[in-house]
């Protein structure tokens, strides 16, 4: 029971604000143009500052685990390449294949990682999300141009994907966070504080911006909700459904978990919690609006959107339940 009760006590707060924000869209406090213009004030700014202020609160650079960075960048892939086998064998019409597969191997990380890491561990846990995070958008993004762009007559152009990449804000929060931890090692700092102690000012003003972010990230999530018709997609949506919420995680974290046992990676609970939003967590929303623009099923990307996030509210507690009672996390 406490176990029970520790999992809810984590999860359901972030499920209530969610539903917040559909409940104000309903009542229609809450409008089309406000979650348009929310959805890139989270994704052009609140984000951004988010990731480089957890990142800049890492010490060094020593306390980042590569072969935990390099176990997570080959999961993405191994899920990318079953999914394409799926797609490929299971899928009929070409403009609904690069949907499902960016589906099953793309979360949204970005937003539900922080605040289930703030909830079910701690600091350090926050920490790893956002080391992650550095990997896992750059990849997600290239993987995403290339799901949309081999089912369909668009041309995949490498230099566009990079410079969209180096465009992109949240990889661009994440560089400043990561130049800041290389500035505090040259001059040899081990304040993990340090711009704190002597520019408190912009400290405390990123700090209130990283406050506003989470709430008002998940009231946006919930006020974006749509509910489609869904019949006509009902082969794809289960397959998507079952590939991101239960394909990914069984898959990634157990596998992550026996090398743990074995010695051969460090299994702190700190990072099972990291992998969790990473590869449990709905498909990201910006893939529909890259399904859009890349002339595949826009509807379909929506409808996953919508039912990842419902149904990833009982698996994401699923999950963390068995490992809290295995006490993984």
């Amino acid at each position: 029971m406490d176990d029970f009760l520790f999992i809810f006590d984590a999860i359901f707060p972030i499920v209530l604000v969610i539903l917040l924000g559909y409940f104000l869209r309903r009542i229609r406090l809450l409008n089309e143009n406000f979650v348009e213009v929310g959805n890139k004030l989270v994704f052009k700014v609140l984000l951004p500052i988010y990731l480089a202020l957890n990142i800049y609160r890492i010490n060094s650079f020593a306390e980042i685990d590569g072969w935990f960075i390099l176990y997570t960048t080959i999961a993405i892939f191994v899920l990318f390449a079953i999914g394409l086998l799926i797609v490929i064998f299971s899928i009929k019409e070409r403009n609904r294949r690069g949907v499902v597969l960016q589906a099953i191997f793309r979360s949204n990380n970005s937003i539900i990682g922080i605040p289930l890491a703030l909830a079910l561990g701690s600091g350090q846990a926050v920490a790893q999300v956002a080391i992650l995070s550095a990997i896992a958008i750059p990849v997600f993004n290239i993987l995403a141009v290339v799901s949309l762009s081999i089912f369909t007559n668009e041309k995949f152009k490498i230099t566009k994907v990079l410079l969209d990449i180096v465009k992109n804000p949240l990889v661009i929060g994440i560089a400043v966070g990561l130049v800041i931890i290389g500035i505090r090692s040259l001059i040899g700092s081990q304040s993990t504080y340090w711009i704190a102690e002597h520019l408190t000012f912009l400290y405390s003003a990123t700090d209130m911006v990283g406050a506003l972010t989470t709430g008002f990230s998940l009231i946006v999530l919930g006020a974006g909700f749509r509910f489609t018709s869904i019949q006509i997609y009902s082969k794809e949506l289960t397959i998507g459904v079952i590939g991101r919420l239960i394909l990914a995680p069984v898959l990634v974290i157990g596998v992550f978990l026996l090398l743990a046992k074995a010695n051969i990676l460090d299994g702190s609970s700190a990072k099972v919690v990291a992998l969790i939003p990473l590869f449990a967590s709905p498909v990201a929303v910006s893939s529909a609006i890259m399904a859009k623009e890349m002339n595949n099923d826009e509807v379909l990307a929506n409808s996953l959107v919508f039912m990842t996030s419902i149904l990833s509210i009982i698996t994401i507690f699923v999950l963390c339940f068995v490992l809290r009672v295995y006490n993984f996390i």
